[in-house]
């Protein structure tokens, strides 16, 4: 080969390696059914847990965000459009929904995921252990979590004999949980109203027919709409000074009463480990459902306070964070 020749070869792979490399980066499709704000913490929690297998936005990956903002029915449309960019995994992190609308637009890009139900009865996985598929995650079983709630929530408000339960239409569970929450009320000889909401303002009439029904506190069913709505809810509650259990930390921290359920931060970092070891070369087939194993108790006092309320001394010393 003639050196001009060899040259112009050489100047040829130097210009078009570099775009070799950055076609090369693979790119994460995020969906969530929820907004972008509210998400904030646990989307740089999940960060975090890629950067710890050698992944950050921006430099040796991309992330396509999809958000359906509590709009349930854009999820499949938002799914098939990351499986039409040919994304190399989808992080579906915003409850069941999202991931049924990530099963259903792709058999063969994996999936980590993030859901409150039983993803074996719900056809997500062949088993915990060996989920068989594309699809893994971490599974967190609300339903399993919302009595223990009732519980704590009954234990802080004892003179409450009628409690409201808030739920989301919109979540195909939402009737599992309500029969999960009535018998759990029922064993206690409270009272137990179903609130229904699925919109801003549905969550405004909520209150309002939460107030007529004089019930005596209320608790929030786990939904990513409401983890996003977070903040009016905090709102409202002060407003009515209703006693109020959430099931995320979050809550609590911008006003809320009382919260108990699994660190979130921490599920979504190690579905950034995931996410980052199936990038790596790892299947999801072969990577275990996992489970959280702590949960946290979370109380503001302010709040309290505010109530008239006198946290009892079990309930605190159980507290796993007490903010005042």
């Amino acid at each position: 080969m003639r050196r001009r020749d060899l040259m112009a070869l050489l100047g040829g792979a130097a210009i078009t390696s570099p775009l070799t490399a950055r076609a090369a980066v693979p790119v994460i499709g995020f969906l969530n059914g929820g907004s972008p704000g509210p998400f904030a913490p646990f989307a740089a929690a999940f960060h975090h847990g890629l950067s710890e297998t050698g992944y950050v936005d921006g430099q040796n990956v991309t992330i396509e965000y999809r958000w359906a903002e509590g709009h349930f029915d854009r999820l499949p449309a938002l799914a098939a459009d990351l499986v039409g960019r040919k994304v190399d995994l989808i992080a579906s992190l915003g409850g069941f929904p999202a991931v049924a609308a990530a099963k259903g637009a792709t058999s063969t890009i994996p999936v980590v995921f993030e859901t409150g139900v039983d993803p074996v009865a719900a056809g997500l996985v062949v088993s915990l252990a060996r989920p068989g598929g594309n699809l893994t995650g971490v599974s967190i079983m609300h339903g399993g979590l919302m009595p223990k709630r009732l519980e704590l929530l009954s234990e802080l408000v004892p003179q409450a004999r009628v409690i409201a339960l808030l739920t989301n239409p919109n979540n195909e569970f939402a009737k599992t949980w309500i029969g999960v929450m009535q018998e759990a009320a029922s064993a206690k000889g409270m009272q137990l109203h179903i609130l229904k909401a699925g919109t801003e303002g549905e969550i405004d009439a909520a209150f309002a027919s939460l107030v007529q029904r004089q019930a005596g506190a209320l608790l929030i069913s786990a939904d990513v709409f409401f983890n996003s709505r977070r903040e009016q809810l905090v709102a409202l509650a002060a407003r009515h000074a209703i006693p109020m259990m959430s099931e995320v930390r979050e809550a609590v921290v911008v006003g809320g009463l009382i919260s108990y359920g699994p660190s979130n931060t921490g599920i979504f970092r190690q579905l950034g480990i995931y996410a980052g070891k199936i990038l790596n070369g790892a299947k999801p087939a072969d990577l275990p459902v996992e489970q959280p194993t702590k949960f946290e108790l979370v109380i503001n006092l302010k709040t309290a306070k505010a109530l008239g309320l006198v946290v009892p001394q079990s309930l605190l010393v159980r507290a796993d964070e007490v903010i005042e």
